[in-house]
């Protein structure tokens, strides 16, 4: 069967009863229909902490079009631990609806490891990021209103940088002039739209602990700068209060199921290559207060997503990972050693071998944070027993076991041995988590840690200009920010077709910019778009209603 008849096979239990697994009493709940909920925050927030709960982070190898099938193991996993009688929570991100529309064509796991329901996931699901986009465009509609009547606030219109926002892909967006047509439409200035999981709110609604702390990350926005370059925020012309409203039920987390009937929160989305790529903070820690296990995942391979969960999200949230999951298919490693994608089904371990420069690399990255990791071998049919001897070899070259998981084939039964590792790799108290680099580094000594520890480069490329604005920001007192690196997500370096694990090359700058109400600082390495386009053929063509009424094109 197909992904989409192995999801409408499966039996749903009401939402309901899920919540009880969890002793998430009834009222509690707020149900989105039968199958999904959105948990109170009163409540949540009330509960005392656990001491026990052990955090394990599910990242992969560098993505490549063979796929990795990252969520699909985080999927399987907390099936695995739940069958072998462990008490865990998956904890995802809210798809977008560009690349479901557009590259992707659906984002709830795959096989006998999924969450539902599938169709509402991926689509409107609960609002959230609508909400999300509305809180965004209200600001620019005010940021616009406020210069009309009068510019209390002495914006210099060529120096607003806050723009516009919109969940699909539409390249036509990316850069046009806004307040056309004569006086009564304000002043014409140029001006662009961003996908929705780009926004700073995004990051901001997926970092805030509370509602309080949400308000005063809106508040810090920084929407445009004066001709003497002083900053002006968000607060500065009263929109954190009714974004706030507009994101108050986007901030509880959503509760729904996996095909086996256990419980997963969605929430939150941000862009893993632009921003912070991580479920929000308030999920995670909702989920730690809950269960025994919870297991999370990291946006693209480990290089942007684990270093920035990290860096970013365990750092402002205070979490101590236990493990790492690291994802890996004999495919993808096949790519890295040199095959076209074309040939992947044909047997290679040679390829493989060579490929697995790739996994070694992320495992060596990912220890100096100073955690366990275990490869999941994600398999495929196509996969020989030669090819995943190459792997489990090369993971043992450096002391770190490669276990073979057919969750998409058997579900939870197919993670039984990497369920039972992991529970052994966070009991162990093997973990001894640190960021790579502490917040009182420079910012520009901090994205060359990142640049020459993570990536292998030699140095980074950074004109005056951009040394300046980051001499700048330190002196406003954001010198403690952590840093959000922007870049290809295929490669180690900024060039998407250098697979393996490039080394001795150089990281250019091209951009950075100030997230001051998120808390870091983005830096933009080659071209990385925060509007992405339509491939040829887009999912879309293939995304309609049958006859049954049900819809088919998501897989």
């Amino acid at each position: 069967m197909s992904d989409i008849d192995i999801a409408r096979a499966a039996t749903a239990r009401p939402i309901m009863e899920i919540g009880k697994q969890l002793d998430i009493p009834a009222e509690a709940l707020k149900p989105y229909g039968h199958d999904k909920a959105k948990l109170d925050l009163g409540w949540i927030g009330a509960q005392p902490d656990k001491k026990d709960t052990k955090l394990v982070l599910v990242t992969a190898i560098n993505p490549t079009p063979a796929g990795e099938g990252k969520t699909t193991t985080t999927v399987g996993l907390g099936d695995g631990l739940n069958r072998i009688g462990e008490k865990a929570l998956i904890c995802l991100r809210e798809p977008s609806l560009g690349p479901c529309f557009g590259m992707k064509g659906g984002a709830a796991g795959g096989g006998y490891a999924q969450v539902i329901p599938m169709e509402d996931i991926n689509l409107h699901f609960t609002g959230d990021f609508h909400a999300i986009t509305s809180a965004h465009n209200l600001l620019s509609a005010m940021i616009d209103n406020h210069i009309y009547w009068g510019n209390e606030q002495a914006i210099d219109i060529r120096r607003i940088v806050w723009r516009r926002v919109l969940d699909m892909n539409d390249r036509a967006l990316r850069q046009n002039i806004v307040s056309m047509g004569g006086v009564a439409n304000g002043f014409p200035r140029e001006s662009g739209f961003d996908i929705t999981v780009a926004s700073e709110i995004m990051a901001i609604l997926c970092l805030a602990e509370d509602m309080e702390d949400l308000q005063k990350r809106l508040g810090d926005i920084i929407i445009a700068y004066r001709r003497d370059k002083s900053a002006i925020y968000c607060r500065d012309i009263g929109a954190d209060g009714a974004m706030t409203v507009l994101l108050r039920d986007a901030m509880q987390p959503n509760l729904v199921q996996t095909l086996e009937n256990n419980p997963a929160f969605i929430h939150g989305g941000p862009f893993a290559n632009i921003a912070h790529g991580c479920n929000s903070v308030i999920a995670t820690k909702s989920a730690m207060k809950l269960a025994d296990y919870v297991v999370t995942e990291a946006g693209f391979g480990a290089d942007l997503g684990a270093e920035k969960f990290f860096d970013i999200k365990c750092r402002k949230a205070g979490l101590s990972p236990d493990c790492v999951v690291l994802v890996a298919t004999a495919r993808a490693l096949k790519m890295n050693g040199g095959v076209a994608r074309e040939n992947l089904g044909d047997e290679n371990a040679e390829a493989v071998a060579k490929g697995c420069v790739n996994l070694l690399r992320h495992i060596e990255n990912i220890k100096q944070f100073g955690l366990p990791v275990v490869v999941a071998i994600n398999h495929f049919i196509t996969d020989t027993e030669a090819e995943i001897a190459a792997i489990e070899k090369a993971a043992a070259s450096i002391g770190v076991e490669a276990i073979l998981c057919q969750h998409w084939e058997k579900g939870s039964e197919g993670t039984e041995g990497l369920a039972r590792k992991v529970a052994e790799l966070c009991q162990s108290g093997a973990a001894q988590f640190a960021p790579l680099y502490g917040s009182d580094m420079g910012l520009f000594d901090k994205i060359k840690t990142i640049a020459t520890r993570i990536y292998r480069a030699d140095d980074i490329a950074a004109d005056q200009r951009i040394r300046d604005q980051l001499r700048e920001w330190e002196a406003a007192g954001y010198g403690d920010l952590p840093i959000c690196m922007a870049k290809t997500q295929y490669s180690f370096s900024t060039d998407p077709n250098l697979r393996g694990a490039p080394s001795n090359h150089i990281l250019p700058i091209r951009e950075v910019r100030l997230s001051a109400g998120a808390g870091f600082v983005v830096v933009i390495c080659g071209d990385i778009m925060t509007m992405p386009g339509l491939p040829r053929k887009p999912a879309a063509e293939s995304i309609r209603i049958a006859e049954t009424g049900f819809v088919e094109g998501l897989f």
